[in-house]
């Protein structure tokens, strides 16, 4: 018997890599002669960098860059087991995480850091980047990013734009002459699973901008500096960014990318599946095993489960999920081709202890799946 096990993390308990392996240790004890092909998979959230590297035996890569308030933070990357391609999160330089409560205002924030992590990336010879936009803790449309990596944006009188959310209005002039380079020769796949513009209603600041500390005055006066951005964008270097779905992505970190580099943007299941070959993995096998944290009715828009539910059913292989919980509607993933979906806590308990027993629970959670499957065949 081959069986897949290709979950995502379960958030704050147990990464991707530890969940296959709690759910292989509670299935040999029913399946001891199974074949488990372990794939941990992410959807180009949090978590994707860890889940990739563990999944092509990468590498991780730390280095202090610059924060979203202009202070030193401690970030990272993922180098893949082809040693040619990087995985970036944005927050990991420019989250939300590093910014305290008090102190949230996206007319302040920059995402330099990310462009930093970008440039190590290509210093140590990248020549593939997959980017994953979410939680960030800007709204500068990229600019610091971009600042970081050479290009040149001015005011009226050639003056440097400050590199956040203000600096968007003073944009006057756009260069890119001095930008590295080896961007031209990078395959960039974008991890986006929003469809915002870049402005409007519907655009990154009215948006995301209450959550990262914008008053409504903010949100009108950071709009109207991405609108002067996407303009000077059209005009000097012919490209549209305004109303592009998905480049209201991270503060407008999507148009900044799709404007200024030759960026695809995808779904981020889309390029993980892709990057682990999840479909090859799975080509064979008798069962697949899939779970997140908690499943619900957000489960079919792009999470890891309906992605690797997705690939099963080309195969014609039945699909199974666990959970830390279940919440609203989670029976949706029925329609996607998962077959039963179970929980792992076996009691009643507070979220702490859940987390501190979530291996154990898993492990005994899949000893049961294991032991009604053996019956069913």
């Amino acid at each position: 018997m081959k069986v897949v096990i290709a979950p995502d993390s379960f958030k704050e308990s147990l990464t991707a890599k530890e969940v296959c392996q709690a759910i292989e240790t509670g299935l040999k004890r029913v399946w001891q002669d199974a074949e488990f092909v372990h794939v941990p998979v992410a959807d180009g959230g949090e978590g994707t960098v860890q889940s990739l590297i563990d999944a092509t035996e990468g590498k991780l890569v730390e280095l202090p860059v610059t924060g979203p308030l202009n202070e030193p933070v401690e970030a990272f990357y993922g180098v893949l087991g082809d040693n040619t391609t990087a995985v970036i999160e944005m927050a990991a330089a420019s989250g939300l995480h590093h910014v305290p409560q008090a102190q949230r205002d996206p007319k302040l924030t920059t995402s330099f850091g990310t462009g930093e992590l970008i440039k190590h990336a290509l210093d140590n010879g990248m020549t593939k980047l997959i980017i994953g936009l979410g939680g960030s803790a800007t709204n500068d449309g990229g600019i610091g990013m971009l600042a970081a990596l050479g290009a040149k944006l001015t005011d009226s009188e050639g003056n440097p734009v400050t590199p956040n959310g203000t600096g968007l209005a003073q944009i006057e002039n756009i260069n890119i002459e001095g930008m590295d380079s080896r961007l031209a020769d990078v395959d960039i796949l974008v991890a986006c699973d929003v469809d915002n513009p870049l402005c409007g209603e519907h655009g990154a600041s009215a948006t995301f901008g209450k959550q990262k500390g914008a008053t409504p005055e903010d949100i009108e006066f950071l709009d109207n500096g991405l609108r002067n951005f996407g303009e000077k964008v059209a005009t000097q270097l012919g490209k549209e960014i305004i109303s592009v779905p998905g480049t209201g992505a991270a503060g407008g970190m999507g148009a900044a990318l799709i404007g200024f580099t030759n960026a695809t943007m995808k779904a981020g299941i889309d390029i993980v599946v892709e990057t682990v070959q999840l479909s090859d993995q799975i080509a064979g096998s008798d069962l697949v095993i899939t779970g997140e944290g908690r499943i619900d009715w957000q489960t079919i828009h792009g999470k890891t489960p309906m992605g690797v539910a997705r690939e099963a059913s080309k195969h014609a292989v039945p699909v199974v999920a666990m959970a830390g919980c279940v919440g609203d509607n989670y029976q949706a993933v029925y329609d996607i081709g998962i077959q039963a979906v179970f929980t792992a806590l076996p009691r009643a308990m507070d979220l702490q202890t859940a987390f501190a027993e979530s291996s154990i629970n898993l492990a005994n959670l899949a000893e049961n799946v294991a032991r009604v499957w053996s019956i069913n065949i």
